[in-house]
């Protein structure tokens, strides 16, 4: 007896006792798809193939397919500058990579379409500016400005814009919603494009020193959720982030500070020239907040966010899914994210972060990772860039909680990134209770209540 399969090659019936294997691979011709074996694939000019395979597998109980199916997301982080000026096209053509596809696009009578929603204190500093590009530029618009403070990101923010987005009306693939605003913005536009009709198009505009040089440039987004930070949320990352420092400048002194945790963060775990950098000109960043000669790609404000940039980069680019749980960017991260939901609004994202970093950095000298001199010059730039080193919320009892939640969630093992010098790391599953309370005590009797609140 034989069975003729779709694609018109006969299988033997398979006895009881023996596994048949084999790979396909998938040809479109004429619009159609077709599994070929492997070993009869021909190269035909009229044939597409695809990168997807199915692995077949049957037996005498059944047969089994496995879908091998690579999803290649590729998007841009552009540096730019005055991108609100009618005449720079990037917030419309910025995350258009095909020639073909933006020259139809000028060519088109129709006019372009946006949504975009504004954290609404930038709305309040850019709202006009926006309104005007998109008037001085002809396009159909609709600006949603929301309060998106991290007590507000959740569901129900996202459900309420999709609600406006829906009214709109805007097409799928070739209109995307454009996130201006500070990371809790970001993404929280992220997740909601990634709802709706399964993937829409994004653009983020990071208004904010943390986002430009954070939040935009991965494929994160999400909001919290039964009192856990972004516990609900998506990979998808934007056609595009567009990046101008020139925001930067009127963000408040905190804000850009919290963001220089962020910096930090990458410097310790992989550039030491970057954390050199933070250490002698980090005040000279915050009083002049970023801002430099546009054309001046060596000033400390340049090279700073473009080291930034690039480190981040690194890691996340190999690893966009998360798919290895062992992740340097990780630092700092252990214990903030419950620290942060605990005392909201007390403290700031960048702020919470930099206080698990100091107390990693006692982890690693209690360790002897780091050197005695080594922790006091990290401590010292951290004191340098206006930031906390200690908080009282950051309790023992947080931190084993948090570390048992980690272990939880990250494949039973703390995967706890640790400094191994100045711009140099590794990821420890081996600190023992010991090691962690010890560290704790030296860390509250140097850096405590009298140093910091």
């Amino acid at each position: 007896m034989s069975i003729t399969a779709p694609t018109g090659e006969v299988h033997d019936q398979v006895p009881h006792h023996e596994t048949k294997r084999t790979e396909y691979n998938l040809v479109q011709v004429k619009g159609t798809w077709t599994r070929k074996n492997r070993k009869t694939l021909r190269k035909n000019e009229n044939e597409r193939v695809s990168s997807a395979k199915i692995h077949e597998c049957s037996e005498g109980r059944g047969t089994t397919w496995t879908v091998v199916s690579p999803i290649v997301f590729t998007y841009q982080v552009i540096q730019t500058q005055n991108l609100l000026d009618p005449s720079n096209d990037a917030l419309l053509t910025g995350h258009i990579r095909d020639p073909q596809q933006l020259e139809l696009l000028r060519g088109s009578h129709k006019p372009l379409k946006r949504f975009v929603v504004m954290d609404e204190t930038v709305f309040k500093l850019y709202g006009c500016q926006v309104t005007d590009y998109f008037e001085s530029r002809d396009v159909l618009y609709r600006i949603l400005p929301l309060p998106t403070t991290e007590e507000k990101k959740s569901m129900e923010m996202v459900m309420m814009m999709l609600n406006e987005v829906h009214k709109f009306g805007i097409d799928r693939r070739t209109e995307p919603i454009i996130a201006i605003g500070g990371g809790v913005c970001l993404d929280i536009v992220g997740l909601a494009a990634s709802l709706y009709r399964r993937r829409t198009p994004y653009i983020r505009v990071p208004t904010s020193l943390l986002s430009y040089i954070d939040a935009s440039v991965g494929a994160k987004n999400g909001v919290n959720f039964a009192n856990c930070k972004n516990k609900l949320g998506s990979y998808i990352p934007p056609a595009a982030a567009l990046l101008d420092r020139s925001f930067i400048q009127t963000l408040p002194r905190r804000h850009i500070s919290n963001g220089m945790a962020e910096m930090l963060k990458m410097a310790l775990m992989k550039h030491k020239g970057l954390f050199e950098l933070l250490e002698e000109q980090g005040r000279f960043l915050l009083d002049s907040r970023f801002q430099s000669n546009n054309v001046d790609l060596t000033s400390a404000a340049a090279v700073t966010t473009r080291v930034a940039i690039e480190t981040m980069l690194e890691e996340l680019a190999p690893n966009l899914w998360e798919d290895d749980l062992d992740r340097l960017v990780d630092f700092g991260h252990l214990i903030s994210p419950a620290l942060e939901m605990e005392v909201l609004p007390a403290l700031l994202h960048g702020e919470a972060v930099n206080i698990d970093m100091a107390f990693m950095v006692y982890v690693a000298h209690e360790r002897g990772l780091v050197t005695e001199d080594e922790k006091l010059r990290i401590v010292d730039c951290m004191l340098g860039l206006e930031l906390p080193v200690w908080h009282r919320g950051f309790t023992l009892a947080l931190v084993q909680r948090a570390l048992r939640e980690r272990l939880r969630h990250s494949g039973g093992l703390v995967r706890m990134p640790l400094p191994t010098g100045l711009g140099c790391a590794e990821i420890f599953n081996d600190t023992d209770d010991e090691t962690l309370c010890h560290a704790y005590e030296r860390w509250c009797d140097e850096l405590g209540p009298g140093l910091s609140s």
